[in-house]
């Protein structure tokens, strides 16, 4: 017994000294005042409801804002402006009892109001830098408007693009995906959370949510842990080495169990593995919906919700409902009650809040820090880095700044559309459509000419569906002969056609999921017409997922993949049509050539009957209409200039233990003109006691390089590269034969086998 007290002591004695003073302070602070508080308080920080819009100068006659009152409240999300925020803020720290400040939520996904490039667009840069800075300025806009708290990052790993919300991560990779994952916390979270132009970053959606069955959204997904470990795990918990504050649990159940009750999931792994130490939330009524998921009623899934480690409720308001009768019959503990609301006062606590609740409702600052000229000038020279050049036959692409363009399509003049999915503090109506930024940027000596030239869609409903939240695109009542006959008059008297053609912004996205991947049939024949006439046309695509495009590959000669820009893509798109800017995006999601062969993605698993050799081969892993290479593969992407890549060289092809491995390359610009490339590293483990992908990534770096200029490209790799988790769920690496490669896309690279021993 007088050992297990010392113990205790030591333990507690390296608890204190392990605290910062700043954490010790945070720590007496929040435990004196949770010593003042009810149970009914404490609840109340747990519960996280959505508002929605309201009048300035209302708050204080809602019935929210008796809830405020009571501490029945611990946040509030969806609403925009200092003014209202701070209307609701005053009604709970100079009306509530113990005047506790409240969290203000919002999904700032891809910026604020001065919208950057959707996520997948953004991933596609490869540039860190460049994200980050888009959520550093995401993070000064929203909390210059009140904001103190976004939903974002998204870093579910996808590799099926039927699913909608593919639109919203980065893709199908965790290497990349982990390192887009930190650099989006450290720009919302800067580097430190008491600056009031920082913002607590959420992570999510915890776990497993981008490989929902079949692709549609909200759906069941089943997978083994070591998938989970090797495949899916990594940005979540590079997230949270980052140092997010919050992570929201996933709507998909775990082994069986939603995320929001699956304690294996939310305290086995998330706390007790990765030590993460913030605020957990269920998604919006992710309680409630356990009930259907058939889990129990009201009561169990409250207590499976917090019995897993969900702090906070989001909307569901079933933790303030339903936990004095849990507590009371003895199946939750005081503590467990306690732990939660201390959290959520600590995320409160490091925002400054409880020192100045108001200090998210500058009226100067969101005067000057919102939509400002600086800004929408950054999102302009970031998108270029976004846009993937999928093909440009005879180097149609740039075009002259001079002649006769026609421009066509439903998406050429559509501003309403540029932002893309998830902008929902977005001013749409001062974004930039493709038609006035084609005007300005090739000025007087070219002649622009425009049609619409088809609809979204032939079906009227799949087009309501597809153009909500203000995102409608004005469907024309003519017949389709009519528009297309238009379309075709314009470009008789041009000398290039540029097609706008694609998806509509809320064709992906959250519910968004599809299972045609391909361009809506009115564009696809108004396209063939226009390819028909014989003039050169460049098919700028919009889209927020891979597509199916082996007609448009084959007979399209240009195809710049410009995904949903923000506010200022008309400017930015034709930056680079008319050779202001240049495309240097990389695909990080594979584009299938047939919906059939979903999912697709590079890092693979060989078979016992991998295909040697030509399709087709009869008892072999292939298909019988299809071959198995994709259309576009992973880090895919052309540019206005070529490039040329050297032998790679080693440091060494035989290693043992903890020695460094250097691996270079000297790549060259072959064009004429400055470019930049992102130059890949992948490895794959030949002999595995687990099977292995047939390549990973594990390295990039993003070169610019002028005409002719050579540059070193150089990687470092140590075992840790080398680690995956095996069936023991032990990180390990295991000797033996390793590929090394290096190239310009997973399916362009140069191989050199090594030999490392431990």
């Amino acid at each position: 017994m007088k050992r297990f007290l010392l113990l205790l002591i030591v333990a507690a004695t390296l608890s204190v000294q392990a605290q910062t003073p700043a954490d010790a302070k945070m720590n007496a602070f929040v435990t004196a005042l949770m010593k003042k508080m009810t149970l009914s308080e404490k609840l109340g920080q747990l519960n996280l409801p959505s508002l929605g819009d309201f009048v300035t100068g209302q708050a204080s006659n809602s019935d929210i804002a008796n809830k405020i009152r009571q501490g029945q409240i611990g946040g509030l999300f969806n609403i925009k402006s200092v003014a209202k925020i701070r209307d609701v803020q005053q009604v709970a720290v100079e009306q509530g009892r113990l005047k506790i400040p409240l969290l203000f939520g919002m999904d700032v996904i891809h910026g604020y109001e001065t919208i950057f490039p959707i996520p997948l667009a953004l991933s596609s840069s490869w540039n860190m830098k460049l994200i980050e800075r888009s959520a550093r300025i995401a993070a000064i806009e929203a909390s210059a408007d009140g904001i103190n708290w976004t939903f974002s990052p998204m870093v579910d790993v996808a590799r099926d693009p039927r699913w909608g919300r593919i639109a919203e991560g980065s893709g199908e990779d965790p290497y990349l995906g982990s390192q887009i994952a930190m650099a989006m916390v450290h720009g919302y979270q800067g580097d430190d959370l008491s600056k009031n132009n920082t913002i607590l970053s959420c992570v999510k959606h915890y776990a497993l949510y981008g490989a929902s069955e079949s692709g549609r959204d909200y759906n069941t997904t089943d997978m083994s842990r070591i998938r989970m470990y090797n495949e899916y795990f990594p940005p979540y918990k590079a997230a949270i080495d980052a140092g997010v504050g919050s992570v929201m649990a996933s709507f998909n159940e775990v082994d069986g169990i939603p995320a929001t009750g699956n304690k294996w999931l939310m305290t086995d792994v998330l706390r007790n593995q990765w030590k993460f130490k913030g605020l957990l939330v269920s998604d919006y009524t992710g309680i409630s919906e356990m009930v259907n998921h058939g889990m129990g009623d009201a009561t169990t899934v409250a207590t499976l919700a917090m019995r897993a480690g969900v702090d906070m409720d989001m909307v569901s308001e079933y933790f303030i409902k339903e936990m004095p009768k849990v507590l009371s019959r003895g199946q939750i503990t005081l503590a467990r009650i306690d732990e939660a609301c201390r959290r959520i006062l600590e995320a409160k606590y490091r925002l400054g809040l409880f020192e100045d609740p108001y200090r998210y409702c500058d009226v100067q600052r969101a005067k000057t820090d919102v939509f400002s000229v600086a800004h929408r000038t950054e999102a302009r020279k970031m998108a270029p880095e976004t846009f993937v050049l999928l093909k440009n036959q005879e180097g149609l692409l740039p075009l002259k700044k001079s002649g006769t363009i026609a421009l066509v399509g439903p998406l050429a003049d559509n501003k309403e559309n540029m932002s893309g999915t998830w902008s929902v503090a977005a001013k749409l109506d001062q974004a930039i459509s493709l038609m006035a930024g084609m005007k300005e940027v090739a000025g007087s000596t070219v002649r622009l000419l425009h049609a619409r030239g088809s609809n979204l869609d032939y079906d009227s409903s799949f087009e309501d569906r597809a153009g909500m939240f203000g995102k409608s695109l004005r469907r024309d009542p003519r017949p389709k002969e009519v528009l297309i006959q238009e379309a075709l008059a314009v470009a008789a008297q041009s000398d290039v056609i540029v097609a706008a053609l694609g998806e509509s912004s809320e064709m992906t996205g959250e519910s968004s999921s599809r299972t045609d991947l391909s361009i809506p049939q009115a564009q696809r024949d108004l396209l063939e017409a226009l390819v028909k006439t014989g003039k050169p046309v460049v098919l700028v695509l919009f889209t927020g997922r891979p597509l199916t495009l082996p007609w448009e590959a084959k007979n399209v000669p240009s195809i710049l993949n410009v995904w949903f820009a923000g506010s200022e893509a008309g400017y930015a798109i034709a930056d680079v049509l008319f050779g202001d800017q240049y495309p240097s995006g990389k695909l990080t999601a594979t584009f299938p050539q047939h919906v059939g062969q979903v999912p697709i993605y590079y890092a693979a698993k060989r078979t016992g009957r991998p295909l040697n050799g030509p399709w087709f081969q009869k008892f072999q892993s292939n298909y019988l209409d299809v071959s198995n290479e994709p259309l576009y593969p992973f880090g895919y992407g052309l540019g206005y200039t070529t490039f040329k890549y050297g032998p790679m060289k080693l440091s060494a092809t035989q290693l043992k233990g903890n020695q460094l491995l250097t691996v270079s390359v000297d790549v060259q610009n072959t064009g004429k003109s400055e470019g930049k490339e992102v130059v890949q590293l992948y490895i794959r483990d030949v002999v595995g006691s687990v099977t292995r992908p047939v390549k990973e990534l594990k390295g990039f770096k993003k070169i610019q390089l002028a005409p002719n200029e050579i540059r070193t490209v150089t990687f470092r790799i140590t075992p840790e590269e080398l680690k995956f988790y095996n069936s023991d769920l032990k990180f390990v690496w295991e000797p033996g034969e390793f590929e090394i490669m290096v190239g310009a896309s997973s399916d362009d690279v140069q191989r050199v086998t090594i030999n490392w021993q431990k």
